[in-house]
């Protein structure tokens, strides 16, 4: 189809498909959808949405006709002894079947009251006349409507002359596999092998060793594979996030639960592999992302997204015993060779740090930072959480730190953008999940050699300390410079402070004025009468300090100094009453109404340096009434930003999403309180190692079948706040009582001088150390909801942009996971010129017209946003 008219062909009949006229399966017709095209923008451009729609709404009878002869033709030609012969079995016939099916199958998903149809033309088994024993191939009879009473015939076994077949859909997958691994068709013929479908692993890493020399155009073969294969998993697009955990996508079940070894583990390596085996090129024409997107990092992108579509799914639990099993996700987790973790490191730290050095490159721009490292950092997240020995490999080497480090300056690097707080959610619990591990506590002790190949945004002025001071800074960073945003992650935040705390040693100055910052913002008045679960933040953050104070007293001489400085802060908690609170509120707000510059103090004049470290690493902005940097001496609740200006006190809250998603342009910042409805992991109180150690082993920290019935009260207070709140003294009497101050009154008066910051030589005999408790975290459905979304968000928005090698699968269709927000299409750039195919696309357009059909308008732009 290289020629215009052969187009018009090709559109005329795809016009053809919505008229109330029955085609007939046997009609030549049909050949036209695996002849005509050349190449996916050929269907994608011809084939247009509308044109989809008004088939599926008009005609749905010959819908399912294309479908049915166009899987039909792909299975025959797998099964086809001369397959991928130019001439006798064509693969452009195989590639223009994995086209149409690509283009069709997302506004059949789409729709809600197809999705009976769709189960049943898919999902149930089909019936056939059986075979006479003549060369003709039996007629494939779909009959969804009577399949149960069929069912029933074969049973008995009184319908002789039927046979039934397996479901469609599974033809469909098990066909797509196989030609993943189809000889001179995705793969390169091997030595002595005569078998067509060779299960061999398409590049060297995690279970092989030699790479397979395959030719471009295979992997462009294989790139069309994998996209229809995401496109049959994406039916969670068009669910509610909520129901995709419960109600689960057949196909990803089918593909997940296969129960052939050899299938899984070649699949599983080969996207693994070719993930991880990516580099960018030594050297590339400044700018070239810019005129063409890579094939390559196209067929990259596609296998990690598979990848992480299946390790992520959850298997719904529909009663059966023992469990459906996701054997991507076990044989991931089975891993133990040191060379195949070593192999695992390096592709990902090289895929994370890619972006960082592009974006310090000489010539701003000249690189394009590769676009699938959120998606690393998923598949790094997945390994930890599923794979003990890969979590012990990471904290028992120097690469624990590292991954900190990368994951913390992801979060601090994108928290000003609306359109990534998925990802810097997503970075906060992958934190808290190597905290768990007592050895990362231990490890982040060692200094951290330099900043340098940091992003500019994330380094602290005048830095000299260990990863941990790093990490306490960036934390203290991502609380009070989120305006309330992250709300949410509070509880993770302080968590992975409360983890690592009884290992810290030898805190600077910096960092311990930060958690002494921290103290005295959630002590604040206005803060712990803003929320009824505010208090609990402030007791994990208390319990953070005392394990400071209790395990590493003698190599924190200068954080013991910091608390002691505090005195006044700690003494008068002890002594908050309601009265006192709402007296302190009211006047700083007469304070605030005296004195216009007031509001505008972020830092205490005595402390300028530590108070410039977050304003040098993030733009300034008008004060909310999220935490803020806070001075360290003054009135006893003496804080700045924690108190609302009249502005803020009046404005109406912001609805927030339930769940957060990828998008492109800013939403709506939600208030303090609002973000508290994220459907994310939820906080599980701390447990002791012995205790943990007594777990059962299906409900390890990350088990997918964490129960969300052990989640204690308070946890789960700590997301659902009350709407409404209003403090009084009998509610301040139920927690003040229980907060853990008895660590830090008994080192205040057991210092020499009340005046003075002198600490004792040694830890008073009155503190007991207590020992260390882990705080995990539970995956519940509703956060695996969240997470699927997240991941389905990514995939989406890489593929909304088309270019060569992407066609935007799921551009115009009715998303519901999340919010697509619609812009104007933009007109010519420098990037984006009109030109020669430009004018034979709108000559094309012209000619149809002519021809009688609407001229439909080009579509809007969509961007992924949060909802």
């Amino acid at each position: 189809m290289g020629n215009s008219d052969s187009k018009l062909v090709f559109k005329q009949g795809v016009l053809k498909l919505s008229e109330p006229k029955t085609i007939s399966p046997d009609d030549t017709y049909w050949t036209g959808y695996w002849k005509l095209p050349e190449s996916s923008e050929d269907v994608f451009s011809l084939f247009s949405p509308a044109d989809v729609r008004r088939a599926r709404d008009a005609s749905l009878g010959n819908v399912e006709t294309l479908l049915s002869v166009l899987i039909s033709r792909l299975i025959a030609l797998r099964h086809l002894p001369a397959f991928p012969d130019p001439d006798l079995a064509p693969p452009r016939e195989a590639l223009n079947c994995v086209r149409v099916l690509t283009r069709i199958l997302p506004f059949l998903y789409e729709t809600d009251h197809l999705e009976t149809w769709e189960d049943q033309f898919f999902w149930q088994r089909r019936v056939r006349q059986a075979a006479d024993g003549s060369n003709h191939k039996p007629e494939v009879l779909f009959d969804g409507s009577n399949s149960d009473g069929l069912e029933g015939k074969q049973k008995d076994g009184k319908d002789d002359s039927m046979e039934y077949d397996r479901p469609l859909g599974e033809e469909l997958i098990d066909a797509l596999i196989d030609l993943l691994f189809y000889t001179d068709f995705t793969i390169p013929r091997a030595e002595q092998s005569k078998e067509k479908v060779t299960y061999a692993i398409w590049q060297n890493g995690v279970g092989c060793n030699v790479p397979m020399q395959a030719s471009k155009e295979m992997e462009s073969n294989r790139t069309e594979v994998l996209r229809l294969l995401l496109t049959l998993s994406s039916r969670s697009l068009y669910m509610p996030a909520h129901l995709v955990p419960t109600k689960g996508v057949k196909a990803l079940t089918y593909i997940t639960t296969c129960p052939d070894k050899q299938i899984v583990l070649s699949l599983l390596c080969s996207q693994l592999n070719t993930a991880l085996q990516y580099t960018t090129s030594t050297w590339r024409v400044p700018y070239d992302h810019m005129l063409y997107k890579s094939p390559k990092q196209v067929h990259v992108s596609y296998c990690l997204q598979l990848l992480l579509v299946l390790l992520l799914y959850p298997i719904p639990d529909n009663g059966q015993d023992p469990p459906l099993k996701n054997y991507f996700r076990h044989f991931l987790g089975r891993l133990h060779r040191q060379q195949d973790f070593d192999f695992l490191v390096d592709g990902m730290l090289r895929t994370l740090n890619q972006p960082i050095q592009a974006s310090s490159s000489y010539l701003p721009g000249s690189q394009k930072s590769l676009e699938w490292t959120p998606e690393m950092f998923m598949l790094f997240w997945e390994a930890l959480q599923c794979n003990k020995r890969f979590r012990s490999y990471i904290l028992d080497s120097k690469q624990g730190p590292e991954f900190a480090i990368l994951v913390i300056t992801y979060a601090l690097d994108n928290k000003a953008d609306a359109s990534k707080q998925g990802v810097v959610r997503m970075c906060v619990f992958i934190l808290q999940t190597l905290s768990t591990e007592p050895t990362f506590g231990k490890n982040i002790n060692k200094t951290l050699p330099t900043q340098a190949n940091l992003p500019t945004s994330v380094r602290i002025p005048e830095f000299s300390g260990t990863y941990a001071d790093f990490l306490i800074i960036s934390i203290h960073a991502l609380i009070t410079t989120s305006k309330g945003k992250f709300d949410a992650i509070y509880p993770a935040l302080l968590a992975t402070v409360n983890n690592v705390a009884p290992y810290l040693q030898n805190l600077n100055a910096q960092s311990s004025h930060k958690l002494l910052q921290l103290f005295a913002s959630m002590s604040a008045p206005s803060f712990l009468l803003a929320n009824e679960t505010n208090y609990a933040l402030l007791q994990s953050l208390l319990e953070s300090i005392n394990a400071i104070v209790e395990h590493q007293y003698p190599s924190n001489r200068i954080f013991v100094r910091t608390v002691l400085k505090g005195r006044k802060r700690f003494e008068a908690l002890r002594s908050f009453t309601l009265e006192s609170g709402q007296a302190e509120i009211e006047r700083l707000h007469r304070q605030n109404k005296e004195s216009s510059n007031a509001s505008d103090e972020l830092v205490s004049p005595a402390r300028p340096r530590h108070g410039s470290i977050d304003n040098a690493r993030s733009p300034q902005s008008t004060r909310t009434p999220s935490l803020s940097n806070v001075p360290e001496e003054g009135g006893t609740f003496t804080i700045g930003d924690d108190e609302e200006s009249d502005e803020e006190s009046e404005r109406e809250p912001v609805a927030t999403p339930s769940y957060s998603s990828p998008s492109i342009h800013e939403s709506q910042i939600p208030s303090r309180s609002s973000s508290l409805d994220e459907p994310l992991p939820t906080q599980l109180r701390g447990m002791s190692e012995k205790a943990r150690g007594k777990m059962p082993a299906n409900q390890y920290a990350f088990s997918r079948q964490s129960s969300s019935t052990s989640l204690s009260s308070h946890a789960a207070a700590i997301m659902s706040p009350t709407v409404g709140f209003s403090p009084s003294a009998h509610w301040i009497e139920s927690w003040l009582p229980t907060l853990p101050l008895h660590t830090t009154l008994t080192l205040l008066e057991s210092s020499s001088n009340a005046s003075t910051s002198i600490p004792p030589k040694i830890l008073p005999p009155a503190i007991e150390p207590s020992p260390p408790r882990i705080h995990l975290f539970s995956w519940t459905p509703l956060a695996l909801g969240w997470y699927e979304s997240l991941l389905w968000g990514f995939i989406f928005t890489a593929e909304m942009v088309v270019q060569k090698g992407t066609v935007g699968v799921w551009n115009g269709t009715n998303i519901r996971l999340f919010k697509v927000e619609q812009t104007a299409a933009s007109g010519p750039s420098l990037t984006k010129p009109m030109g020669a195919v430009d004018a034979v696309g709108s000559n094309l357009v012209q000619r149809i017209g002519k021809l009688g059909v609407r001229n439909e308008t080009a579509p809007a732009r969509g961007s992924v946003r949060d909802v």
